[in-house]
């Protein structure tokens, strides 16, 4: 997984200042383009199905074309992308016969909804008919969808650490001057992908309280936190939510864990939740409570448990993976920090 630094020529961040800039907003823009290449080729290589027929892999990504940036004008960050995409896939059959094809998808790009993404799988001229090249236009097509739009969240959370970053008096900063910030608050990095050994050792955990205001009813906004689907959309990327007392929920590439412990429809949600490399076992309850405010609703968020050094982090992460992420995404009056 990448990481961001400054010493990566993939993570230059180009900022233009207007004259007429005078509240001090920073435009920025990054170039994703070679990052993108990289993630696209990592997320296609190995992708593989599987009937009774045979099997199926995709075994070369022969052409990663296009380019990727991502801009972001008054805190608002808009994702450009465009990609010309071919590979070879190989089958085999369970009498051992081995096929080879290629896949084509000749217009990944913004503009276009995954649904209804043009992914064209054929079998080279010179291979006899084998049902594997049904199991690939089918099936395959379907891994290849979920992959490209795993791409596509990818480059929204992943890429972005760092673009916004929620200040004091409400002014984003840029990266180049916020660098200690963007360490602390990242949630998806290679360091938190792995849980750290239970040490047996009690430590040092606050409470406190956060409050954010929604355009929208408390039954529409108690739903964003327990329907999947809903999840996935405003983290951009796969999510695992069983939406019931008892259930389970992973998001932010498993870096976001927890479980639903009291539900009380449209009025409150209790969870226990933690990061993954927080000490092992070590969960904080996070009460919600949700308030009908006539036009609007009324969040409290309340955290009790969370480890003392981790506070800010933790303050910062729901501000901006939640409560940004969730006004951005649904249009619920999102606004900066």
């Amino acid at each position: 997984m990448a990481k961001w630094g400054e010493g990566d020529p993939r993570w230059i961040v180009e900022e233009r200042a207007d004259a007429t800039n005078v509240n001090n907003w920073h435009w920025t823009e990054r170039d994703a383009t070679t990052w993108s290449s990289d993630k696209l080729k990592s997320l296609l290589l190995g992708l593989s199905v599987e009937n009774d027929e045979g099997s199926c892999e995709v075994t070369e990504v022969s052409k990663v074309e296009g380019e990727a940036s991502i801009n972001n004008r008054k805190g608002k960050l808009i994702f450009f992308y465009e990609w010309s995409l071919k590979a070879t896939w190989t089958g085999e059959s369970k009498a051992g016969v081995k096929y080879t094809g290629t896949i084509d998808v000749p217009n990944l790009s913004d503009e276009n909804d995954m649904e209804d993404l043009d992914i064209s799988v054929s079998l080279n001229k010179d291979e006899p008919e084998t049902p594997l090249t049904n199991l690939m236009r089918k099936r395959g097509a379907d891994k290849i969808r979920e992959a490209l739009g795993s791409y596509v969240g990818f480059l929204k959370t992943e890429f972005t650490q760092g673009m916004i970053l929620p200040t004091a008096n409400g002014v984003p900063k840029s990266t180049s001057q916020s660098k200690a910030t963007v360490d602390n608050t990242r949630i998806s990095s290679s360091s938190s992908t792995a849980a750290p050994a239970n040490t047996g050792v009690k430590i040092p955990t606050c409470k406190f309280s956060m409050r954010e205001k929604f355009l929208t009813s408390p039954a529409d906004l108690y739903r964003v936190f327990l329907n999947q689907e809903m999840t996935q959309a405003f983290t951009h990327a796969p999510a695992t939510v069983d939406g019931e007392k008892g259930g389970k929920f992973r998001l932010l590439e498993g870096n976001v864990f927890g479980e639903f412990t009291e539900l009380v429809p449209d009025e409150k949600i209790v969870m226990k939740w933690r990061y993954n490399n927080w000490p092992c076992e070590h969960y904080a309850t996070i009460s919600m409570l949700f308030y009908d405010r006539s036009s609007e609703t009324e969040l409290k968020v309340e955290c009790r448990g969370v480890p003392d050094e981790e506070e800010e982090r933790t303050r910062e992460g729901w501000k901006r993976y939640y409560f940004e992420a969730i006004k951005q995404t649904f249009g619920y009056g999102a606004r900066l920090y």
